[in-house]
């Protein structure tokens, strides 16, 4: 039975950079319905015992489409959702900065934090329509940037990589506060994402 991630701060912590009624509308009710339908489709495909990852790795062996396509999207949406809301602190609480192996990383690939910040923005905010950018880590610890449609994910698409850090620019994430202003949102998430949970993904 996959359940949502409890929320590490309470719904209206993150205000004003996420307004409590997006927090309300895009984890109480899209989230809360992306984890309920997976759940049905998981018990109908009979998989259950097996962990989102593995299911999203391994769709081309659910023979019937429709179902295929149900868990692909709504697995991805349970698990991006996840992984999104996990990362989140107030601003006050939250590790605003890398340390250790990690920042080492980002300055060795990228020069510095900020640069690797407005690359990723970029190419967030050039996902047409919904989607996700990230940031992930290759086995040997290299860090890449992608971007994917809807709510597909390094598991879905089979990349061989890990999630360190995940932007929703799907319009329900932002559009209450930002309408139509996806760079703003992306710059302002940086307020609130806290680098202690990229570190431990990192590791």
């Amino acid at each position: 039975m996959f359940t949502q991630i409890t929320l590490p701060f309470a719904e209206n912590a993150l205000e004003p950079v996420i307004d409590t009624l997006t927090i309300q509308t895009h984890y109480g009710k899209h989230h809360a319905a992306y984890t309920k339908t997976f759940n049905d489709l998981v018990e109908k495909a009979g998989l259950t015992g097996k962990t989102a990852e593995e299911i999203l790795s391994s769709l081309d062996s659910v023979a019937d489409e429709t179902l295929r396509t149900g868990l692909r999207n709504q697995g991805g949406g349970y698990l991006n959702h996840n992984i999104y809301f996990e990362q989140f602190k107030p601003a006050s609480e939250a590790k605003n900065a890398p340390e250790g192996a990690l920042l080492d990383q980002i300055n060795k690939q990228f020069g510095s934090v900020e640069k690797l910040i407005e690359e990723l923005n970029a190419l967030s905010a050039s996902q047409f329509g919904s989607g996700w950018g990230w940031l992930c880590k290759k086995a040997d610890g290299e860090l890449v940037l992608c971007k994917t449609a809807n709510q597909d994910n390094m598991y879905s698409l089979k990349m061989d990589v890990k999630p360190i850090l995940t932007l929703d620019v799907w319009e329900h994430a932002y559009y209450l506060g930002y309408k139509n202003l996806r760079a703003d949102y992306l710059k302002a998430l940086w307020e609130i994402i806290d680098w202690s949970v990229a570190e431990a993904r990192y590791a």
